[in-house]
């Protein structure tokens, strides 16, 4: 029988895989110098992320409810902000990238509470080998949703291809089931509302009607019985007892056909709103306007802090960039980790913590 640690139909294998073992050693003797101390439980830690992981997992081992990452995509480029010097480097390729971040998915597991969830955040061209890893490290059976995102407009390129205007999330849960999951709706668009309510009144606006009657016949209860003089169509019964249609009728609420048929109003105003599909459209700026490249949507990042943590809840992103992960949980009211090793990262980071006077913890890796 097949482990339940890999895919449901294969396993990744490739050079340099370390037994999960060997992950778990360490070659040099590091430690976290503070270099800040805060009452707040927000910390930014400035170094190689698997060996911070691996020095705060005791302090924080099966307490994060939320995990995103946004980690190198395997594209051999460096990367810098507008007119900069380089921010990060890029430059892990193929088999070497995949392991480099099976490593840490192996670590990361590990800090999940048991109703807790990772994001990953990935480019199309690396994230079907992703998706087999997170596979073995998290168990197919938790896997949850590969979102896709809009990330720019269209583009024109002349290669012989289709344009890249996406990429992907891959949504795992610590377990299936348990993971918080709060349901979030959208209102409706304005055309959405004009397709859907095409009537309208004046106190409550647009709406549309729906049938009183639905399928299957009752011949004993009350809803199989005449009312208004009329009985259900053949076949059907009414959909609410007679009182409740009574009730229906003295507050407005039916409307009558011109052959007599009756109808419930139904209004936009009372629409509980649309589930959020796994398609989403939250496009990025553009280098000019941002202070760390591959800078991420705030408002994509707060949906997905929204649907996957509570208030009490502690974010992490263990490669953090621009802060951007840290700065919606910090305006959502979560605590957060944050671990990145740029330079840049931890500039653009300091920076955002002074000018905003939040509180939070500053560490650094150093070597012994």
């Amino acid at each position: 029988m097949m482990d339940s640690s890999y895919s449901r139909n294969c396993r990744l294998d490739y050079p340099g895989k370390l037994p999960e073992a060997e992950i778990w050693k360490t070659h040099k003797t590091l430690h976290l110098k503070t270099e800040k101390s805060a009452s707040s439980e927000n910390a930014f830690y400035f170094g190689d992320n698997l060996s911070i992981m691996k020095l705060i997992l005791p302090q924080y081992r099966g307490k994060i409810d939320l995990i995103y990452i946004d980690p190198p995509f395997g594209t051999g480029q460096n990367f810098a902000a507008h007119g900069e010097e380089t921010a990060y480097e890029d430059t892990l390729l193929d088999h070497n990238f995949v392991e480099f971040l099976r490593q840490r998915l192996i670590v990361l597991k590990e800090f999940l509470s048991e109703r807790g969830s990772l994001y990953l955040h990935i480019d199309k061209k690396i994230g079907h080998y992703v998706k087999l890893i997170c596979d073995e490290v998290f168990g197919f059976e938790n896997f949850i949703n590969d979102i896709t995102r809009i990330k720019c407009n269209p583009k024109n390129f002349s290669r012989k291809a289709y344009g890249n205007q996406t990429d992907m999330v891959l949504f795992y849960a610590k377990n299936r089931d348990k993971h918080i999951w709060n349901e979030i709706k959208v209102a409706l668009s304005e055309e959405e509302i004009e397709r859907l309510f095409p009537k309208s009144e004046e106190e409550q606006g647009a709406y549309t009607t729906h049938p009183l009657h639905a399928p299957g016949e009752t011949k004993d209860g009350d809803t199989g019985k005449p009312w208004k003089g009329m009985m259900p169509p053949t076949g059907r019964h009414w959909r609410y007892q007679r009182k409740v249609l009574d009730q229906l009728e003295e507050d407005g609420l039916i409307e009558w056909s011109d052959n007599g048929n009756p109808r419930k109003k139904v209004f936009a105003k009372d629409h509980p709103g649309k589930k959020i599909q796994d398609l989403w459209e939250f496009k990025d700026k553009g280098l000019s306007y941002v202070s760390y490249p591959t800078e991420k949507n705030r408002e994509f990042l707060k949906q997905i802090i929204l649907h996957s943590s509570h208030p009490e809840s502690r974010v992490m992103d263990v490669f953090a960039g621009s802060g951007s992960t840290l700065w919606s949980a910090e305006e959502l009211g979560r605590s957060w980790i944050g671990i990145d090793q740029s330079v840049k990262s931890r500039e653009v980071i300091l920076g955002n913590i002074e000018a905003c006077k939040l509180e939070a913890n500053l560490f650094s890796l150093q070597e012994k």
